[in-house]
């Protein structure tokens, strides 16, 4: 149940960047039981293509902690990180990934590669996936839907 709940302050992120025209994914970053850092994708407003939301959370939960290790941060994001990301994260040292949907073209987080738990790597992630699919993923299909009607 604690799960459901913080996903659903990811999928508020994500729903902000639905608004903004960006691409519908959220994160936030817990510690101690508390959201330190919230972020949704910035991608089209930075014009930066690796203004994705885990990677403005990790930053902005290292500048909240005042450090770089994140052993001990819980993110949450509403679809599974890409490559970058789930680099970032193994980087980050982070303790815990939960994310909502699958990402079944560019996911790292066990549905195309598995970059959070490589045994090759210095550092694996625990993760969870599947919390409020359905509405990570509405969120998603809505978007693109969108797209493709109005372009």
């Amino acid at each position: 149940m604690q799960h459901e709940n913080f996903m659903r302050h990811a999928l508020e992120e994500a729903r902000e960047a639905y608004k903004r025209g960006e691409i519908p994914v959220g994160a936030i970053v817990v510690h101690n039981g508390k959201i330190i850092a919230r972020a949704h994708n910035e991608k089209e407003s930075c014009q930066d293509a690796t203004a994705h939301a885990e990677l403005l959370a990790l930053q902005r939960t290292a500048r909240h902690l005042g450090h770089w290790r994140l052993n001990e941060s819980v993110l949450y994001c509403t679809l599974e990180p890409c490559a970058m990301c789930a680099g970032a994260m193994v980087n980050a040292r982070l303790g815990h990934l939960v994310y909502g949907v699958t990402d079944p073209k560019a996911g790292s987080a066990g549905s195309v590669y598995d970059i959070v738990r490589s045994p090759a790597l210095n550092h694996q992630v625990v993760v969870e996936g599947g919390i409020l699919k359905e509405e990570c993923s509405e969120l998603l299909k809505r978007f693109f839907a969108s797209l493709r009607r109005d372009g």
